[in-house]
């Protein structure tokens, strides 16, 4: 039986043979069993838990006939994982990470902590939009905690596949078929220049206009990247790249820094870009009109919390966001 198969497959029945086997695997034993991998020697284990020895020696004896396979090479100075091991530990690792997480989780909930959303979003929402959305949110639910990561789209679309998260925001493009999804916000795309480039001058641009000189580009990843690289292609050109980095703010400082041009969202430019003597153009192509949306894997079977946040999210940008809180708040 494939330890993989016990430990991570729990859209499905456990088999009589998986119940009797779960039983006794408990969480002390996971956690005595990451110390033997750390130190690599039961003793410095026993220590470093405060156990004796010969229990944990004990314990990893049992988890190997609970298992029914070999852990551990025993070496004349210490213990070696066999594969089987390597990919046990890696199981336990994540099982007592979401056992603390469960711990956190609940511990705000007795510090008054009514609801937690768990959100992934693109760098574009979380510069552009998501800050004084949730800040709104806040202000009308002071009980309810959000965990948010920044992601590139197609991580967002795969996150909220996955289950790492009840709700996404990514760019339209991002393939997410498998999943609901709900118009967010739309931003406009402008190419950031130094005042002094000869573009400067220029009302609106055309993307392969600017392909002649250099670009400062956001991580290979992100949705502005990928679409300017494939009209780029189709242009029968290639951007002349000079560095990629992170973030709009890191774009604006490289613009300002004289290395090339940055292509970013108009409302990102206006939040980090604005006050450093920059020019900010609107691309004219058609692409560079984004939209933004909201994904979810079934909205029926969202927390009430979630579903809060998304009924919000969705009604963000139209303006009604307080007649929502108010209503459902009560």
């Amino acid at each position: 039986m494939p330890i993989s198969s016990i430990v991570t497959d729990l859209s499905r029945a456990a088999t009589p043979a998986e119940t009797a086997l779960t039983r006794r695997v408990d969480l002390t034993t996971l956690r005595l069993f990451v110390a033997v991998c750390d130190e690599q020697n039961l003793t410095r284990a026993a220590q470093r838990e405060g156990i004796a020895a010969s229990a944990v020696s004990k314990r990893m004896n049992d988890f190997e006939l609970a298992f029914g396979v070999t852990l551990f090479k025993r070496l004349a100075k210490g213990m070696a994982l066999t594969p089987a091991g390597e990919a046990l530990l890696h199981h336990a690792r994540v099982t007592l990470l979401n056992v603390e997480k469960i711990a956190v989780e609940l511990s705000e909930y007795s510090q008054g902590v009514r609801g937690h959303v768990r959100m992934l979003a693109n760098l574009s929402a979380i510069v552009q939009y998501l800050p004084e959305d949730l800040s709104a949110f806040f202000a009308a639910h002071e009980l309810l905690r959000v965990d948010l990561q920044e992601r590139p789209s197609g991580q967002v679309v795969r996150g909220i596949e996955e289950g790492a998260a009840e709700i996404g925001i990514c760019s339209a493009e991002a393939d997410s078929r498998a999943l609901e999804a709900f118009h967010y916000r739309y931003d406009n795309l402008v190419v950031v220049m130094r005042a002094d480039h000869r573009l400067a001058g220029r009302e609106t641009l055309l993307f392969t206009e600017t392909l002649d000189f250099d670009h400062i580009g956001l991580h290979t990843a992100s949705s502005i990247y990928l679409r300017s690289q494939y009209a780029a292609t189709q242009a029968g050109k290639a951007m002349r790249l000079r560095i990629n980095v992170p973030g709009f703010d890191a774009v604006c400082r490289m613009v300002q820094a004289n290395m090339g041009l940055g292509l970013i969202p108009d409302r990102a430019f206006e939040v980090v870009g604005a006050g450093m003597g920059l020019r900010a153009i609107p691309l004219r192509d058609d692409w560079g009109r984004r939209e933004l949306k909201i994904v979810t894997r079934d909205t029926a079977h969202l927390s009430a919390t979630s579903r809060l946040m998304l009924d919000y999210l969705r009604a963000a940008e139209a303006g009604n966001t307080a007649r929502i809180g108010v209503a459902q708040a009560r």
